[in-house]
Parts: C-alpha cells; sequence; structure tokens
C-alpha cells in the first residue's frame, strides 16, 4: 500500500495524518475556498492528496457553471480521475489511498460520492448543519448502505482562524 509522508494506515485500514500535514493541506483549502467566495460561489474548496501530491482540487462552481452538481468534492473527483488516466493509474488504487481535505463537512450528495470512489478519509473544517453527509444531517460516511462501497473516515479539524473566516463567511 502506498501512504503519503506524515499519515500512515493502520493494521486496520485506519488511516492517520499528522496536524502538521492537516494545517498544511487545510490551509490551501481555505485559499481555494476564498477564491469560490470572490467568484460570487459558497466558499468551499478542497484537495484530493494521493501520496504527498494533490491530485484533484477544487471550489464551488455551481454559480459560474449554473449546474448544481459543480460542488467542490465533484470538481476535485473529475480532477482526480484525470489525473489517473493522464498517468495509466487505476483509479481505484488512487481513490482508495487518498485523503480528501475540505473546508466544509461535505453533503449528502458530495458523501456518497466520495464514498462510492471509496475515499478513507475525509478531513473538515466545519460542520454544515444544512446539508451535511458526514453527521450533521444524513450520516452517509459511516451508514450501513448496502452495494456503496466502505464507509470512511471523518476528521473534524479545528483551527481558530480557519474556524473563525468559515463561520463568519458560510455560518458553519
Amino acid at each position: 500500500m502506498e501512504v503519503k509522508a506524515g499519515s500512515t494506515a493502520g493494521t486496520d485500514g485506519a488511516y492517520s495524518v499528522s496536524a502538521e500535514e492537516t494545517e498544511k493541506w487545510m490551509e490551501q483549502a481555505m485559499q481555494m475556498a476564498k477564491d469560490a467566495l470572490d467568484n460570487t460561489e459558497v466558499p468551499v474548496g478542497c484537495l484530493m492528496v494521493y501520496n504527498n501530491e494533490v491530485v484533484g482540487k477544487g471550489r464551488n462552481e455551481v454559480n459560474q457553471t449554473k449546474n448544481a452538481t459543480r460542488h467542490a468534492e465533484m470538481v476535485a473527483i473529475d480532477q482526480a480521475l484525470d489525473w489517473c488516466r493522464r498517468r495509466g493509474k487505476s483509479p481505484s488504487e488512487v481513490f482508495e489511498h487518498t485523503v480528501l481535505y475540505v473546508t466544509v463537512e461535505p453533503c449528502i450528495m458530495c458523501a456518497a460520492a466520495l464514498r462510492l470512489m471509496r475515499i478513507p478519509l475525509v478531513v473538515y473544517g466545519c460542520q454544515n448543519e444544512r446539508f451535511g453527509g458526514c453527521g450533521s444531517v444524513l450520516d452517509i460516511a459511516s451508514a450501513d448502505l448496502p452495494s456503496t462501497g466502505k464507509p470512511f473516515q471523518l476528521s473534524y479539524f479545528i483551527s481558530a482562524p480557519l474556524d473563525i473566516g468559515l463561520r463568519r463567511r458560510w455560518r458553519c
């Protein structure tokens, strides 16, 4: 199994990431969220990290594209699939060893997509009390859902500047 520097997968398949690594990637995701806000989007940004490399990144593009499915996570999934095609890598192999860092808890739609893609760990910055798919509204992440892939782990990243910035801009 390939794992990133600074993160480990235990014998039980549980992933852990270092605080330093989490802070580094979440800061980049926050920059993407700021870019989304500057472009009149809901300020959500995310990165998909495989082997210490960003293979997909996204920010909300719903208003820009007039497409309700263009959430940050969906944009990042598309980029990661393209990354796999360009390098001749198996998407299932890559996604099963990829960590998603996202500023806001994935919505129900995105949580379902992440589960289908078999992402093992999602690190998020604040809860999504309106549409959250990782426990705030529904728990897609760990629910017993046949034929939808394995449940994924969640890690709630707490950072005062990040938390204050998100709460101020998007009522998290």
